[in-house]
């Protein structure tokens, strides 16, 4: 071999091994391993994304930190896959692109406290049906900034803090936690279903200062107790308007009905339910009951003074007015005291004690005829309070009958206790200002709405 040739590979061979320790020394300063094929790349956000919050003909992009609104949030870029053609908004169908509109963006769940949004262009589709429209994406619909995965979180969240609490937890406004809520109630309302509704039961409350009403009717049935229906006033065409939801079928398929004595509901009970057993209010009832009884004593109180006897009947109302199981120890021994007079108060105390074996019968025929007789006997008892609701006990008394013939199941002391949940849900608000709030907040606490579907279960 020539000499120049030998000399040509010692400097190549020198080279190589100069190229080699400046390799080495490289990777041992930044301590850098060349990755085994067989190891998995790092996991990014847009691999989570893909996990729980997967979009069929979309793909996650680019993801960076940027200033928004004064605080670092995280932009996820989104784009369409490609040949994949845009869905028109209109009628949902598949068309070519028209143009592109401006970059948007759509707020997600926020996460390690900083907002999340996806930054996508919206195309317009060239719809042989509907002409051009702005496609339908299906992370978020129309106009909304935000994305349905955001807004049933935070209305997941606002059943069980107030509103205001939701927005100041997750740093948003009270109008998102608002619009949340309000999307997923509408979609509840629209899919909910109302066939099967065996017994139901009607009421009225008071939601705001003066005589303000809202008519609601509530699904009775054994395992399955919801809010079906909410009406401004308490009129005949409020409670109408409840039947007009429903089907001639699903209207046929309710058995049992239980109201208070207001008239409108009696009147449409009567007319749109004939075949259902209407089943009066204990509850009003025994309400009725006890307001008679004090009126009794507030009479005798006035005589007393009047005539210038000492006020043995002062601070004596609950006394009179609670169950003896709920008496106080003080109470009993008032109560004791006061039994040892002949006294109007005590007469109509002791009626009162009476009417409470009628709730005791199990047999319709037996309480109807005690019922008779104890009407009768209040008659003769000559206190005009307890004459008055003796007329009102016969005419309702068909309607207090058929208590017993449901075999006691059904009562209006379920509708009570959801009118108390209704008063806490207004109470944990502090009030709501507007009907239609109020209606949208008692439909997603009370309602048992079905909810849009989700790949992930975010909270």
């Amino acid at each position: 071999m020539p000499a120049f040739l030998i000399d040509n590979l010692k400097i190549l061979n020198e080279v190589i091994e100069m190229h080699w320790v400046w390799i080495q020394n490289t990777f041992a300063k930044k301590q850098i391993q060349p990755r085994n094929k067989s190891q998995k790349p790092p996991m990014r956000i847009r691999t989570l994304l893909n996990q729980c919050h997967y979009l069929k003909s979309f793909v996650y992009e680019n993801e960076k930190l940027q200033q928004h609104d004064g605080s670092m949030s995280v932009i996820v870029d989104i784009r369409p896959r490609k040949n994949s053609q845009p869905v028109c908004s209109g009628c949902h169908q598949r068309g070519g692109v028209y143009d592109h509109l401006r970059e948007r963006l759509f707020e997600f769940i926020p996460i390690w406290g900083m907002t999340v949004f996806f930054c996508y262009t919206m195309r317009r589709v060239n719809c042989q049906a509907c002409g051009v429209k702005v496609e339908a994406v299906p992370w978020c619909d129309g106009k909304n900034q935000l994305t349905k995965a955001y807004q049933l979180f935070l209305a997941r969240w606002a059943r069980k803090l107030s509103w205001k609490e939701v927005a100041e937890s997750f740093q948003t406004s009270w109008d998102k936690v608002y619009r949340s809520v309000q999307y997923v109630v509408e979609f509840g309302l629209k899919n909910r279903g109302l066939d099967g509704i065996n017994a139901i039961g009607v009421d009225e409350i008071q939601y705001a200062k003066g005589h303000q009403y809202l008519t609601v009717v509530y699904q009775l049935d054994q395992g399955r107790k919801r809010l079906l229906f909410v009406g401004k006033e308490r009129t005949v065409k409020t409670f109408l308007g409840f039947f007009h939801q429903l089907t001639p079928d699903q209207i046929d398929s309710i058995q049992y009905v239980c109201s208070d004595m207001w008239k409108p509901y009696l009147k449409v009970i009567k007319k749109k339910l004939p075949h259902a057993l209407h089943i009066l209010d204990r509850f009003h009832i025994v309400a009725k009951l006890n307001k008679a009884v004090d009126e009794v004593r507030r009479e005798e109180v006035k005589q007393l003074e009047s005539e210038g006897y000492e006020p043995i009947l002062k601070k004596s109302k609950y006394c009179f007015l609670k169950n003896e199981a709920n008496l106080t120890v003080h109470q009993e021994e008032r109560l004791s005291e006061l039994l040892k007079y002949d006294l109007k108060s005590v007469r109509a105390y002791l009626l009162k004690e009476s009417f409470q074996a009628y709730w005791q019968y199990q047999s319709p025929y037996w309480a109807e005829r005690y019922l008779k007789l104890w009407c009768n006997r209040a008659m003769r008892s000559r206190l005009e309070p307890m004459k008055k609701f003796v007329k009102t006990v016969r005419r309702h008394q068909p309607l207090m009958n058929n208590w017993f013939k449901a075999k006691k199941a059904y009562s209006s002391g379920t509708v009570e206790g959801l009118n108390r949940k209704i008063n806490l849900v207004t109470r944990k608000a502090y009030g709501y200002r507007s009907y239609d709030v109020l209606k949208i907040a008692l439909f997603h606490t009370m309602g048992s709405l079905p909810e849009p579907e989700m790949t992930h279960k975010f909270c």
